[in-house]
């Protein structure tokens, strides 16, 4: 099982491209939200093309389940191929059970709160552009942080990044080299 968490992307296609490596050999991609547009204190990047997301993500081969994120009006719902969840999504997949969120609803314990109501072992957020990885008593919650307005930085540096959940453990990674910023076996 290979499961992309990505969160944030805010309608950058550049990004979204960049990232499309990573998406090999995966069997679903999850979308925590903010997914083409970007609220007025983030200025608009390069990158920023909405006709251009929305014909990659309904163009893609794998199938995508998506949160809706505070930046993401109900209106783009009618671009998009795939539903656009809201307040939350559920997954199950093999003998995973993963509840969706962007974040921005409800702090961090009534997320896990309400994930445990739904028996799911993983709890996906985004909204912070922090990437983390946190055991909460018996979920583990996996944020990607953001690929296109990463608010995590190495050196001084903005550090985009995504998450990976597999059969043996979660993981968010660098987008630029691919290594873990953190992992956790499962």
């Amino acid at each position: 099982m290979k499961i992309v968490v990505v969160s944030d992307t805010h309608g950058n296609i550049d990004v979204w491209r960049r990232i499309e490596p990573i998406f090999e050999g995966a069997d679903l991609i999850i979308h925590a939200g903010d997914i083409l547009y970007h609220p007025p204190r983030l200025s608009c990047q390069d990158g920023y093309n909405i006709p251009a997301m929305v014909e990659a993500l309904n163009g893609s081969r794998i199938p995508i389940v998506f949160a809706r994120g505070n930046c993401d009006p109900e209106v783009y719902e009618e671009l998009l191929e795939w539903p656009v969840q809201s307040p939350y999504a559920f997954v199950q997949y093999d003998n995973t059970r993963i509840f969706v969120t962007h974040g921005h609803l409800m702090e961090r314990s009534r997320m896990a709160e309400t994930a445990r109501s739904y028996k799911a072992s993983i709890l996906v957020t985004g909204h912070t552009h922090i990437p983390i990885i946190e055991q909460i008593d018996d979920i583990v919650l996996i944020n990607p942080g953001s690929p296109s307005f990463p608010k995590y930085e190495i050196d001084g540096n903005p550090v985009g990044s995504v998450g990976l959940i597999t059969d043996d453990d979660l993981s968010v990674v660098n987008i630029e080299n691919g290594t873990a910023i953190y992992s956790h076996k499962r």
